[in-house]
C-alpha cells in the first residue's frame, strides 16, 4: 500500500468526472472518499468508482442512496422493525397544509403551536435544520428550505424534548463480503446554555456551528451517562442496522434515548429499542463520518485503543479485503502500528536518552483557549511523525476549574499554583478545554471510571473476534490511561527533570504576555516562540506600536490609538464619547478591540453612536457574541471576550477595496476575483519564522472575509471558510511590491526582537509595499486551517506541516544550547 504525503506538483484539474474515473484507474489503489453530504454520501461518487471498476471505501452506491435520504432510510427502518421518529414528507411545491394538520392532530401537536424539526431529506451535517411551530411555520420554513437549493424534498418531524442524543460509529472488521460491525464507545451529545438565551438558543439543535466549531454550547460523554443496558441495546441495534442496510467498512449512526418519562406515540409495541427504561430511536445513518482531527470516529476509536493512523489503516486495510486484486496488501504484516508516543504519561516522565520529550502546552483561561485547545491538538499530532520525539498534550486549566487551597484574588501566587493536565491520547479530542476537564475529572471517578473500562473491554473484545483473523493487525497501539494533575509550578519543575522542551500553543494569557516564557526561563527550560520583552511588548498593542513608531521613515507605520477602561465606556454619555473618539483620532468611522485579546475576540466597526451603545452593552451585559448584523452595517456573529476586557483600544477603521469572489472574472491564477483597487490597501497576515535578529518572512497571505469587515472566528481558524490567498494573486500586488513588504515585514520582526516564529497582521500598499502594523502574534494560531499552514507549503521547497512545527521545536533547542 503507498502511502505518500501529497505534493503540491501533483495536484491537476480534470475536464470531466470521466476524466477524473480514468485518471484514477491508472494512478491509485484504492479511493477513500472523504465528501461529505452530496455526491459524497448519497452514492454519486460510489456509482463513478464503481462504473470505472476503482476499489474503494465505504458502502456501494445503491445502500448510500437508501441511507443517505432520510424519508426513505426512515421507511427503511422502520420495514426493518426499528423505532422511528413520526415525520411528514414535502415534496417540491406540494406542501398540503390539510394533510399537515392532520399529521399534527395524529400526533398530538397544536396545529397552532406544535414544536418540530423541518430538515432537508437529501443533506449533511445539520445543513437546513431548523425548529417550527405549528402548521404555517413548518411550510414556511419547509419552503425556505426548497427555495434556498438545499433540498427539494424535506422533512417535518417530531421535536424529540426530554431526551437524550448519541452517536455511535460502526467498524466492519469481517473478511471479504461477510460482515461483522461492532459498534464503539457511543457517544452522547449534551446541549447545555449557560446565563440568560433567548428564544433561538432553547429550541437549539445539534447544528452545523455546533458540530464543527469549539462553543460551550455542547459537551461530549464517552460513552454515555446511560445505564449499561440502554448502551449494550444502542451498540446491539446499531449493529444490526449497519447489517440490514448493507453498509460497508464503517459508519456513523445517530439517535436519541428517550426514557420511560417521555411520551412517543407509535403504532407497534414490537419494535426494536424498547428497554425497560425507555425508547432507543436510530434518526441518522453517515456514510462518511467527520474526518476532523477531533471528530467523533477519532474520539471513540482512540477510547478502545486506535490511534488516528490505525484506525485509518484498519478501515482501509479492510476495505482492500473486498477486492481480489488488493488481496496483497492485506496478507502480509504491513500495518504495522506506530507506538503513540503521547499514549503512556508514565514514560513521558522518565529519561529516556534514545527520544527527546516534547511538553505540548495549550488551553488557559482567555476567550482564545478553544483556538489553543484546536492549535495544541494539531501541534502534537504533527510531533508525532517523528521517532525521535516523546510528546505528551498538556492542558492549562483555567484558574477557575478545580484550584483548590488558592486565594483567588492573589494573583501572584495564583500563577504557579494553575492547574495542568498531563492528558493520554483519548482525553485531548474534545472541542473545548471545559470538556477536556469534565472529561479528565471523570476518567478520576472510580464508578465512572468502572464502568468506561468495564464497556471499553466488552468492545475491544468484540473487535478482537474479527481482527484475530487478518494477520496485517499486530494491535492498538493507545494505552488506557489515566490523565495527571500538576500545579504549574510542579509541572515546569518535571519538564526540567526529564530535559523536555516546551511547545507553547497557549494564545492569549499567561502563554502570550511574557509570564509562562519567564517562569520556563527560570528553569532552564526550552521554549518555542518569542521571548520573555518580545512577548510582553506585542501582548500590549500600544506598546507595539511605540517600538515601531520610529519606522514610519523606513516604510513601516503605526496605526493611532485611544485605551479606554471598560468602567468608563459604560458610564460615560454615548453620544459625547463618539465626538471625542471620532475628534481625537480624525476619522468618521471606527475600529473597537480588546486591548489584550485575538483571534478577532471582540473586533468590530463602529459606524455611528448607536453603533457604539450596542457595543457598550454587550460589555455591561457581558455577552458571549454580538449577534450578526446588530450594527448599522452588515457583519457576521461577533465573538466577545468571557469575561470583558478591562481595556479596549479604539483605532480609526482603515479602508480597503473589497476583495469579491465572483464566477464572472478569473485571473492568473485561477481565482475567481474582483477588486476595485481604489484605495491601494488590503490586509495580509504573514508568519516570520527564524533566529532573533535574522527572521524570514514567510509570504504574506491575503484572507477574503465572506461577511462583513471582520475576519471571523471560523474564517481565521475552521476548514472549509474563509478564502486565503497565499501567496497574493499578482493583479493584486505586483512581485517587487511583495517583496518589499517581507522586507518590511522581517524589519518589523527584528526590531521587535522576535524568535521562533510569530504572526504579523498588517495592511499593506499593494504599490510601493508599505506596511501599517495592526498587531503582533507572539503565539498564533496553528490550526490545521490556518495561514500559517498555507505559508509554509508556498516556500521552495515546500515545508510540510509536521516539518514546520519540528522547525519551530528545533529553533527553541538551539536558543537554550
Amino acid at each position: 500500500m503507498r502511502m505518500q504525503y501529497p505534493q503540491p506538483s501533483l495536484a491537476q484539474g480534470f475536464q470531466s468526472l470521466s476524466e477524473f474515473a480514468e485518471h484514477l484507474t491508472t494512478s491509485v489503489d484504492i479511493v477513500f472518499p472523504v465528501i461529505h453530504g452530496r455526491y459524497g454520501e448519497d452514492g454519486g461518487i460510489q456509482e463513478l468508482l464503481e462504473e470505472y471498476n476503482i476499489p474503494f471505501v465505504g458502502t456501494g452506491s445503491n445502500e448510500c442512496r437508501q441511507a443517505f435520504d432520510k424519508y426513505d432510510a426512515s421507511l427503511e427502518l422502520s420495514k426493518q422493525g426499528f423505532i422511528t421518529v413520526p415525520n411528514f414528507l414535502v415534496q417540491g411545491n406540494e406542501g398540503n397544509e390539510s394533510e399537515l394538520s392532520k399529521w399534527f392532530s395524529r400526533n398530538q401537536l397544536d396545529p397552532y403551536s406544535g414544536k418540530v424539526v423541518v430538515k432537508p431529506a437529501r443533506a449533511g451535517s445539520s445543513i437546513g435544520v431548523k425548529v417550527a411551530y405549528g402548521v404555517l411555520d413548518s411550510l414556511t420554513k419547509a419552503d425556505e428550505i426548497i427555495s434556498e437549493g438545499i433540498d427539494d424534498k424535506v422533512l417535518i418531524e417530531i421535536f424529540l424534548e426530554g431526551g437524550s442524543e448519541f452517536t455511535a460509529i460502526v467498524l466492519d472488521v469481517g473478511s471479504g463480503l461477510d460482515c461483522h460491525p461492532v459498534v464503539l464507545l457511543p457517544t452522547e451529545v449534551e446541549l447545555q446554555f449557560h446565563g440568560s438565551v433567548d428564544i433561538t438558543e432553547k429550541d437549539a439543535i445539534f447544528n452545523y456551528r455546533r458540530k464543527y466549531l469549539p462553543t460551550q454550547q455542547v459537551a461530549y460523554h464517552t460513552p454515555p451517562r446511560f445505564p449499561i443496558d440502554v448502551i449494550e441495546t444502542i451498540r446491539e441495534g446499531a449493529s444490526l442496522l449497519f447489517q440490514r442496510l448493507g453498509l460497508r467498512d464503517f459508519a456513523r449512526i445517530d439517535g436519541w434515548f428517550l426514557p420511560n418519562s417521555v411520551h412517543m406515540s407509535s403504532s407497534s409495541e414490537s419494535k426494536f429499542g424498547r428497554t425497560e427504561l425507555g425508547n432507543i430511536i436510530f434518526t441518522d445513518i453517515n456514510l462518511i463520518s467527520g474526518m476532523e482531527q477531533t471528530s467523533f470516529l477519532f474520539q471513540q476509536s482512540s477510547k478502545v485503543g486506535f490511534s488516528h493512523s490505525n484506525i485509518l489503516q484498519t478501515i482501509i486495510y479492510r476495505a482492500c479485503l473486498r477486492f481480489p486484486n488488493l488481496a496483497s496488501f492485506s496478507s502480509g504484516s504491513s500495518h504495522l502500528p506506530r507506538r503513540s508516543k503521547s499514549a503512556q504519561i508514565s514514560k513521558a516522565f522518565s529519561i529516556n536518552e534514545s527520544t527527546r520529550k516534547v511538553f505540548v502546552i495549550f488551553g488557559g483561561d482567555t476567550s482564545e483557549r478553544q483556538v489553543s485547545l484546536m492549535s495544541g491538538t494539531n501541534v502534537w499530532l504533527n510531533l508525532q511523525a517523528f521517532d525521535d520525539l516523546e510528546v505528551t498534550p498538556c492542558l492549562l486549566a483555567p484558574t477557575s476549574e478545580f484550584v483548590s487551597g488558592v486565594d483567588s484574588n492573589n494573583k501572584e501566587s495564583d500563577v504557579s499554583s494553575r492547574t495542568v493536565w498531563s492528558l493520554p491520547y483519548s482525553l485531548v479530542l474534545r472541542h473545548t478545554t471545559e470538556e477536556v476537564i469534565a472529561a479528565c475529572m471523570e476518567a478520576i471517578e472510580p464508578a465512572r471510571a468502572a464502568v468506561t473500562s468495564q464497556l471499553r473491554n466488552k468492545v475491544i473484545d468484540n473487535l478482537m473476534e474479527g481482527l484475530t483473523k487478518h494477520n496485517w493487525f499486530t494491535g492498538f497501539d493507545i494505552a488506557d490511561e489515566p490523565p495527571r494533575r500538576f500545579s504549574l509550578d510542579q509541572w515546569i519543575k518535571l519538564a526540567k527533570e526529564v530535559q523536555a522542551t516546551v511547545f507553547i500553543a497557549v494564545h492569549g494569557g499567561i502563554g502570550e504576555d511574557g509570564t509562562l516564557q519567564s517562569l520556563l526561563e527560570a528553569e532552564r527550560v526550552p521554549y518555542t516562540g518569542p521571548g520573555v520583552i518580545s512577548s510582553k511588548t506585542c501582548m500590549d498593542k500600544v506598546a507595539t506600536s511605540l517600538a515601531l513608531n520610529h519606522l514610519a521613515t523606513l516604510g513601516v507605520h503605526t496605526i493611532n490609538k485611544d485605551v479606554w477602561r471598560k468602567e468608563d465606556l459604560i458610564k460615560m454619555p454615548i453620544l459625547g464619547m463618539w465626538h471625542d473618539l471620532t475628534s481625537k483620532l480624525q476619522c468618521e468611522t471606527l475600529c473597537i478591540k480588546p486591548a489584550r485579546d485575538g483571534c478577532s475576540t471582540g473586533v468590530a466597526r463602529l459606524c455611528c453612536a448607536k453603533d457604539l451603545e450596542v457595543y457598550v452593552k454587550a460589555l455591561d451585559d457581558c455577552l458571549l457574541r454580538i449577534p450578526s448584523n446588530s450594527l448599522s452595517k452588515a457583519h457576521g456573529m461577533i465573538e466577545m471576550p468571557n469575561p470583558p476586557p478591562d481595556q479596549l483600544i479604539f483605532e480609526p477603521f482603515i479602508e480597503t477595496d473589497e476583495i469579491i469572489v465572483s464566477s464572472k472574472s478569473m485571473n492568473e491564477n485561477g481565482h475567481h476575483l474582483m477588486w476595485k483597487g481604489h484605495s491601494r490597501w488590503v490586509e495580509i497576515t504573514v508568519g516570520v519564522i527564524g533566529k532573533r535578529g535574522s527572521m524570514h518572512s514567510l509570504s504574506p497571505s491575503i484572507t477574503v472575509k465572506e461577511t462583513g469587515d471582520i475576519l471571523s472566528l471560523e474564517e481565521k481558524f475552521q476548514g472549509g471558510t474563509g478564502i486565503n490567498l497565499t501567496p497574493p494573486p499578482l493583479s493584486i500586488i505586483s512581485k517587487e511590491a511583495l517583496e518589499r513588504c517581507k522586507e518590511y515585514i522581517e524589519l518589523i520582526a527584528n526590531t521587535l526582537q522576535l524568535e521562533g516564529f510569530s504572526r504579523i497582521d498588517a495592511f499593506v500598499n499593494v504599490d510601493s509595499g508599505e506596511v501599517l502594523i495592526i498587531e503582533v502574534n507572539t503565539v498564533p494560531g496553528m490550526t490545521p486551517s490556518t495561514v500559517l499552514i498555507h505559508q509554509a507549503l508556498s516556500e521552495q521547497p515546500p515545508v510540510f506541516p509536521h516539518q514546520f512545527f519540528r522547525m519551530l521545536l528545533d529553533l527553541a533547542s538551539e536558543r537554550s544550547t
